[in-house]
């Protein structure tokens, strides 16, 4: 017996929510060990190593590679009082990861507060098992706040950009 690709993936969603170093499961002759590192970085090393010697099939490696994926954005009330600011947009994860606002430190923000955006337009990058995920934006306006702080870790549907599309 093994586990597919999207069992794997929600068990390691799972073991970096509860906040746990390692885990291993064994299923007969298949055995997963998913360790975590608590750095900055947030990094997941996956490991999958089958038991039995004999006709295994052959594990491919996944290569770290930029992936594209749209944020959806969402209309929000914010309490604040402004006079305009019910027509604002949030910009939420779209998957859990880390959160990094430029393509690498030596390099500017894909956006900063007052930077006009378009749809398509490159927002952040989430890391998320070691493969780093482009967010675009789904709608075009005027970034008004970042609402996460860069190489911090994010949650499935948090709040990432106020947006105000008009």
């Amino acid at each position: 017996m093994s586990m597919d690709i999207k069992e794997i993936q929600n068990l390691i969603k799972f073991v970096s929510k509860a906040g746990v170093n390692e885990v291993s499961i064994e299923q007969g002759d298949f055995k997963i060990t998913i360790k975590t590192e608590c750095g900055s970085m947030g990094t997941f090393d996956s490991v999958v190593v089958p038991q039995q010697v004999v006709a295994q099939p052959v594990v491919q490696q996944v290569v770290a590679q930029p992936q594209q994926v749209v944020a959806q954005p969402q209309k929000e009330t914010p309490s604040n009082g402004g006079a305009n600011e019910g027509n604002y947009v949030t910009i939420k994860s779209p998957m859990i990861g880390t959160f990094y606002r430029r393509s690498s430190p030596d390099k500017d923000p894909f956006v900063s507060v007052g930077d006009t955006i378009s749809a398509g337009t490159v927002l952040c990058i989430v890391e998320a098992m070691k493969l780093f995920n482009e967010i675009e934006s789904e709608i075009s306006g005027k970034i008004v706040k970042v609402l996460v702080d860069d190489q911090s870790p994010i949650e499935y549907d948090q709040p990432l950009f106020l947006v105000d599309p008009s």
